[in-house]
């Protein structure tokens, strides 16, 4: 486990809530000096931690409102490398989990409308070896952004 102390935390929990913030806005909040915060923020990126940085988007305002999770079956031979390519060629898939147990993956889609979710479930029905699919609504969501204290 890589050596991350409580200001790396601090560092973390500020680039959460606004991945846009300064330096310098962030060296005042930890008192520390806008090239150590630099600094913190380079190796966390090279030790891996920080993996990226991103944007949150709101889909529905770009037309793509209806959010689903689909458990998708396959015989108990299909190699798991299989089940990743089935889903990959289908672009309102959004992430694939292959799982242990039954389910063999659950699918997170994004789609216009109800008529187009029908769509991608019957697309992903005749793809590769699908044996079954449940698929689930979204009605709303709630992410937690900070790891489970220990």
């Amino acid at each position: 486990m890589p050596d991350v102390d409580e200001i790396d935390h601090h560092v973390l929990r500020l680039l959460r809530e606004d991945g846009r913030r300064t330096f310098s806005e962030m060296a005042d909040k930890v008192g520390l000096s806008v090239a150590a915060v630099k600094r913190r923020v380079d190796r966390l990126r090279d030790i891996g931690v920080i993996t990226g940085f991103t944007v949150q988007i709101d889909y529905a305002r770009l037309g793509w409102g209806i959010e689903a999770f689909t458990e998708l079956r396959y015989p108990g031979t299909t190699p798991v490398s299989d089940i990743v390519r089935t889903t990959a060629g289908v672009p309102e898939v959004q992430e694939v989990f292959t799982i242990a147990g039954d389910p063999d993956a659950l699918i997170h889609v994004r789609v216009r409308d109800l008529g187009h979710l029908q769509q991608v479930i019957d697309r992903l029905r005749r793809a590769g070896d699908v044996t079954g699919t449940k698929t689930l609504l979204v009605l709303g969501s709630w992410t937690r952004d900070t790891p489970p204290e220990v």
